[in-house]
C-alpha cells in the first residue's frame, strides 16, 4: 500500500461545477461538459440557468430548477458529474453499498440490532 497512487475522490468536472456555482450564486447549475485539455489544465463548460427569467419560469420542462430545493445542486453532488463521483450511476444489486450514500449504508450495515427480550 502507500500514498503514491491515491486518486482524487471527486472528478475535475464536479469541482469545476462547484467553483462556478460559488462564483455565480444567483444562477443554478444544470450540467456541464468537457471542452478541451492540455498537459496541465482541463476546461469544462458549465450550463447555468437563471431561475428568475420569465422564459425559464413559464416553461414546464425546465421550471423544476426554480424550486428553492434546487439551490446549489452542485455543492450537494446532485448534478450528473456529482452523481458519478458518488457512484450513483449503478442500480440494483450493484448499489447496495452506496445508496443512499456510502456513509448511510456503512452505518446501516454496521449497526447492531438486538431484540429487547432475547
Amino acid at each position: 500500500q502507500g500514498i503514491n497512487k491515491w486518486k482524487a475522490v471527486r472528478n475535475l468536472r464536479s469541482i469545476a461545477e462547484e467553483r462556478v456555482g460559488r462564483k455565480c450564486g444567483g444562477l443554478r447549475v444544470l450540467n456541464s461538459y468537457w471542452v478541451a485539455q492540455d498537459a496541465v489544465h482541463k476546461w469544462f463548460e458549465v450550463v447555468m440557468v437563471d431561475p428568475f427569467h420569465k422564459c425559464i419560469r413559464d416553461d414546464p420542462r425546465i421550471n423544476w430548477i426554480c424550486k428553492p430545493v434546487m439551490k446549489h445542486r452542485e455543492l450537494r453532488g446532485l448534478t450528473a458529474a456529482g452523481r458519478k463521483a458518488r457512484g450513483l450511476l449503478k442500480k440494483g444489486k450493484r448499489a447496495t453499498k452506496l445508496r443512499p450514500s456510502y456513509r448511510a449504508a456503512y452505518r446501516k450495515h454496521s449497526l447492531m440490532r438486538l431484540r429487547r427480550f432475547r
